[in-house]
Parts: C-alpha cells; sequence; structure tokens
C-alpha cells in the first residue's frame, strides 16, 4: 500500500517562501530608515525654527533669495552685466537648482503635516502642492526650465525671477502675519478704499467747477482733475498741477487737510490689525496667569515672580503639531487654555487646560516618546530645558509633584499597554482555535 502525500495547509508558506525574508528584513528596514529620513527632513523644513538645523536652513534660504533679487537688480544695469554675465548666470543656475531640490523635498515631507496624516498620500501631495506657499515655489523655478524650450524676453525672464522675492512669506513670520492681517481686515479695507474713491471723484468735481474755465488743460474734466485730487488727498503734492484761482486755493485747503485723514483711515486699519495678531501669538506673561496654574499654586510670590520671567508665551491653532517623536525636548509646557492630544503608542491622551505635558523626556533626559498635536486653539506656557533644570534645582518641592504626576503617567500607560498586550494574545488565541475547529 502506497504512502498517501500529505496535502499542504492553507497556512504554510510556498517552498520558496523562506527564501525573500532577508529581502523583506531587507526592505522594512530601508522603509523605516526613509520615514524616519522624512521626519528628520519635515522637521527641518516644515517646523519652524526650532532646531539648530532648522534656523541654519531658514536664513540661508534667506540670504540665497536676497542674493537673488540683488543678482536680478544688478543685470540690469549694463555696466555690471557686462562684466560678471558667466557669474550671474551661473549663480542663477545654481539657485534654481537649490529651489528645485527644497520643492521636492517639501513635497516628500508634506505627508508628515498632521492634517495630511490621514490622507493617502498621492492625494496628501496634491493637496500640498497646491497651497499659496508651493505654488510660489513652484513659480519660482519654473520659468528658468520653460526658457530651455521657450525664448522668452530677457526683461521678462528678470520679472519672473522677481518671484522669488515671494519666497520670503515662508521663512519671514512678518509677512505671513501681514498677509493674515490684510486677509482679515479686507471688509474694513475695501471700506476705506471706497471713501478713498469718493473723495477723491468729489474733490475733482468741485475742482473742475472751480478751476476748469482758468486751467481746461489740468482741470477741463473730472477724470483730469483726478489726477490732482489723488496726488493732493494722499500728501504727495508733485506740484505740476495747482490752483490759481483764490477760491480753488481755498478748496486745495479744505482737500490737504481731508487728505491726513483719508491717509490714515487704511495705515490705522492695518497697524491695530497687525498688533492684534501679533497679541493672539505671542500673548503676554502676567504674574496672575502663572499663579493660576495647578502646579504652582503652594509657590510664595516672589517665586511666581521670578518663574514669569522663565516662561515664553505661545499660541497655536488647532491642528498643530507641537512636539514630534523622536525629536530633542527643548522644554515642556504648561496649558492656559485649549485641548492638545499626546499620541503614546498606546493610545491617545488627552490633556486640558492647567495640565502640562514634555516633563518626562526632560526628567529622563532622551527624546520624545510621542506626538504632541493642539486639538483646539490653545495658550501654552513654554519652560525651557535650561530653565527647567535650574528652576527644579531650587525649588525640590516643585520638581517632587511633577516627577509624581510623570511616575502616575508612566504607570498608566504601562497599565494600557499589558491590557493591549493581552487582549491581542487573546485574539491571537481565538483565532487559533477557530482555524483548528474549521480544519
Amino acid at each position: 500500500m502506497g504512502t498517501r502525500p500529505t496535502p499542504r495547509s492553507k497556512r504554510s508558506a510556498p517552498l520558496w517562501g523562506s527564501l525573500p525574508a532577508p529581502l523583506d528584513a531587507h526592505k522594512g528596514k530601508r522603509r523605516r530608515g526613509l520615514t524616519l529620513l522624512r521626519r528628520q527632513l519635515y522637521v527641518i523644513l516644515e517646523s519652524g525654527r526650532r532646531t539648530t538645523a532648522s534656523r541654519i536652513f531658514d536664513i540661508s534660504m534667506v540670504l540665497l533669495i536676497l542674493a537673488n533679487v540683488a543678482a536680478v537688480v544688478a543685470e540690469t544695469e549694463p555696466s555690471i552685466a557686462s562684466s560678471i554675465r558667466a557669474e550671474l548666470l551661473l549663480f542663477d543656475e545654481i539657485s534654481v537648482g537649490i529651489f528645485t531640490l527644497e520643492y521636492f523635498a517639501r513635497l516628500w515631507v508634506c505627508v508628515e503635516h498632521a492634517p495630511l496624516a490621514d490622507k493617502p498620500r498621492r492625494e496628501a501631495r496634491l493637496t500640498w502642492a497646491a497651497t499659496p506657499p508651493m505654488l510660489i515655489d513652484l513659480a519660482a523655478i519654473l520659468p528658468f526650465y520653460v526658457s530651455l524650450f521657450v525664448a522668452f524676453d530677457p526683461k521678462i525672464a528678470l520679472l519672473f525671477r522677481l518671484v522669488r522675492f515671494l519666497k520670503l512669506a515662508r521663512a519671514t513670520p512678518a509677512l505671513g502675519t501681514l498677509g493674515r492681517v490684510l486677509y482679515n481686515e479686507r471688509r474694513a479695507i475695501f471700506g476705506a478704499i471706497v471713501i478713498m474713491l469718493g473723495l477723491i471723484t468729489a474733490s475733482a468735481a468741485v475742482m473742475y467747477e472751480i478751476e476748469g474755465p482758468a486751467q481746461p488743460e489740468a482741470f477741463g474734466s473730472i477724470p483730469r482733475a483726478m489726477w490732482w485730487s489723488a496726488a493732493t488727498l494722499t500728501t504727495i503734492g508733485y506740484g505740476d498741477v495747482v490752483p490759481i484761482t483764490p477760491l480753488g486755493k481755498l478748496m486745495a485747503g479744505f482737500v490737504m487737510i481731508a487728505g491726513f485723514g483719508m491717509f490714515a483711515l487704511p495705515v490705522a486699519i492695518i497697524s491695530s490689525g497687525f498688533a492684534a495678531e501679533i497679541h493672539r501669538r505671542d500673548f503676554v506673561v502676567t504674574w496672575g496667569m502663572v499663579a493660576r496654574v495647578p502646579l504652582f499654586c503652594g509657590l510664595d510670590a516672589l517665586t511666581i515672580g521670578n518663574l514669569v520671567q522663565l516662561l515664553h508665551a505661545r499660541a497655536v491653532e488647532p491642528g498643530t503639531l507641537i512636539g514630534r517623536k523622536g525629536e530633542e525636548a527643548t522644554g515642556m509646557y504648561f496649558i492656559m487654555s485649549g485641548q492638545v492630544q499626546v499620541e503614546f503608542p498606546s493610545g491617545p491622551v488627552m490633556l486640558g487646560e492647567g495640565e502640562f505635558f514634555g516633563e518626562m523626556a526632560l526628567i529622563q533626559s532622551r527624546r520624545r516618546a510621542a506626538d504632541i498635536m493642539a486639538l483646539t486653539r490653545c495658550s501654552l506656557l513654554k519652560l525651557q530645558s535650561g530653565d527647567f533644570s535650574r528652576f527644579m534645582l531650587r525649588h525640590p518641592e516643585v520638581y517632587a509633584r511633577i516627577r509624581k504626576i510623570a511616575d502616575e503617567r508612566l504607570r498608566d500607560l504601562k497599565r494600557r499597554s499589558e491590557l493591549e498586550t493581552e487582549m491581542a494574545e487573546i485574539t491571537i488565541e481565538k483565532g487559533s482555535q477557530g482555524d483548528e475547529i474549521a480544519g
């Protein structure tokens, strides 16, 4: 009686299944390395000047952009352009190469941005590429590559290169703040523009009636008189057109006085909006604000006063990544208002007003163990790592409280991790029993 061949189990690996295992391990290691590299590059490119590398990068890009603008200005001077034309061309090519690498690097790391993390990578990158800063980056390099195939007028090419100046909006927070102010105050600014146009038209109509017969070339129509009205109301006063009749001169005096108020109106709107935007981002740390933090309730007035000098205010918008897993911890944060989410491997932890985070990395002198994201608009107080160490040495009772809360959090996280492990083992065991029954 022949031996009956044993059928191969459906769950067993194919005969060649063991061969690519080292390759799979190598691919997994390579993928993890690329992910780590992408996260590190994201911190440098997109997280602001939070690390030394990101500060060096931002400053270098600002200098490169300014140098490009200076090169464009220099090329318009024939004596300069003729003597160093080759050097200017080489500098432009190198700059475009750097800007191109920057553009594609930002496109590669954008999947690490918290609002795009849940989207498919292709969709996330397309969404990111359509944002205004990325469109400006594209406009800064695209004309160079188009000019390789299509002939451009040199003057038009120079104007396109000036678009690179707009890249400063990304590296210079003040320009971004001004853009937000103009957008937030757009209705008030539009109203001011309507008032300005109304004053220009009304004063031009009056001067047309008064000065028109005496100076038909300058005031013979309302459109002609509008040139004088615009120059006078904006307090420029070129002097090329002036009233010559007594009544016209009297009217001109009223128009000049109205010009002060008209010019001040949009300036006041923008300046007040700018101040409000700065206040939203960097609020002032006060004694009462620090005294309300539960951790500091037992401190005396002098100690709280000293602590006020150490804390730095920071306001963040919803979706902002405050801290990233694996990055160097630069301080701990106290939540004055709002809510943040700490993404531990065992699950997210929500923290609200009066609580703090970031202390574990400082106490244990290690990198951050979790991503920290703002769920709502938050007002935070940050205690830098160096100030943290010095303050805790002088006030061991505060350190003891922080250490106690940190230990409780660690125990809670450990319990959650053990519970998840037990649940996973139970699930695997049930699955194995189901397979045996099915077999």
